[in-house]
């Protein structure tokens, strides 16, 4: 990647992601989502094209390219409708910790099945009383023998019901020290003791959101994922992925607005003339190009720093393309609908469910007020405020 343009071989990725995407559509997208179906028969073709694994390893059934490539891949998924939250936390968070701290048996075990998406992995972080602060985690794993038991819940566990596994965060007692640390162990999802509520959502997609209630659930000593010491480093590796994937989904859903927009614009006709060559359409919907494109250079930025392996300068950038495309994608997603008139709340023209979409987009996986203390702090050296 040179400093203003992705390679030739990006470029091409993004070209037949969304050429494949685009045989399915919001249309089928939004079908399957009222119909409580899922979106199965797309997330396995992008498997078998080597789209969802294209950011793991070779040798375990991947592409081999970084995080940018997969990142690529989420926001030309979007950009064609088809938002799937999965792509965040399957191959780019689990995909990206499994690979880079999991043992060789863990990586056989699991990646291949994260690569073809016949295995995948949902990742549950959040609690109800901690949210995603690791240091008020409450799900506990205790030894016991040659086994892990982990007692908790989690909430807004993402994609629980089509997944095989899930990644838990949990926290462990140093044997040596006392002080509490984070693990990360993989759960299967028909495990005793694990079970998941799904959680009624405003938000018009196929993917649900889930409580989970983990009640004893033993593993075996092979469940904990690479060091038991080393959870921190180890949690925080898949937390700037989890930051520039849903860049790239927020840029891809604000696209896909703002395409939707700017063709409504060019064929509605009011006052001898389409409404577009109207500055009070125009103006917005040109200020929405605007951010758009400004969101997706910090998020590319981020991505080329974090697969570099400057992981502090990834996790500023990242934080900063995670606030610009959430705000790009609210913003294109209000001028969409406004662009429309009265037609903008119908399900006809496949807008107004943007406007929850985006909005949760500014709220998770990390809020903008959380973005603006970790900028605030490391960013400008200010003082602590929380």
């Amino acid at each position: 990647m040179s400093t203003f343009s992705e390679t030739e071989e990006r470029q091409e990725l993004r070209k037949q992601v969304a050429k494949l995407a685009s045989k399915y559509g919001r249309e089928y997208f939004a079908e399957k989502a009222r119909s409580g179906e899922k979106t199965t028969d797309l997330w396995l073709e992008l498997g078998r094209a080597g789209y969802l694994g294209i950011n793991v390893p070779e040798e375990y059934g991947g592409g081999g390219g970084g995080i940018g490539d997969i990142a690529a891949v989420c926001e030309e998924l979007a950009a064609q409708g088809c938002p799937m939250l999965l792509m965040v936390v399957s191959p780019a968070i689990c995909g990206t910790v499994i690979a880079k701290y999991g043992t060789e048996e863990q990586k056989q075990k699991w990646l291949p099945g994260i690569c073809d998406g016949t295995g995948t992995m949902a990742f549950a972080i959040t609690e109800p009383d901690a949210g995603t602060n690791t240091h008020n985690i409450t799900t506990t794993a205790r030894r016991d023998g040659d086994e892990w038991v982990l007692k908790g819940r989690k909430i807004w566990i993402s994609g629980v019901d089509e997944a095989s596994n899930v990644l838990v965060v949990a926290r462990a007692e140093d044997a040596k020290t006392g002080k509490v640390k984070p693990v990360l162990f993989v759960v299967p999802t028909d495990a005793p003791g694990f079970e998941s509520n799904a959680i009624p959502m405003e938000i018009v997609s196929p993917e649900k959101q889930f409580q989970v209630f983990i009640d004893d659930v033993r593993l075996p000593a092979d469940a904990l994922v690479g060091d038991e010491n080393g959870g921190l480093a180890q949690l925080f590796a898949g937390l700037n992925p989890e930051r520039i994937m849903a860049s790239s989904f927020n840029t891809g859903i604000a696209r896909f607005a703002l395409d939707r927009a700017v063709a409504y614009a060019k064929e509605r006709e009011v006052f001898q003339g389409p409404i577009g060559g109207h500055q009070a359409i125009a103006h917005p919907l040109a200020q929405s190009h605007i951010e758009i494109e400004m969101a997706r250079l910090m998020t590319q930025k981020a991505a080329a720093l974090y697969d570099e392996g400057d992981e502090f300068a990834a996790g500023e950038a990242a934080n900063m393309a995670k606030y610009a495309s959430a705000e790009a994608a609210c913003d294109a997603a209000d001028r969409a609908v406004q662009t429309h008139g009265g037609f903008g709340a119908s399900q006809e023209y496949g807008v107004a469910g943007l406007l929850v979409a985006t909005r949760v987009g500014r709220i998770a996986p990390v809020s903008r007020e959380m973005i603006l203390n970790f900028v605030s702090m490391h960013s400008l050296g200010l003082p602590k405020s929380y």
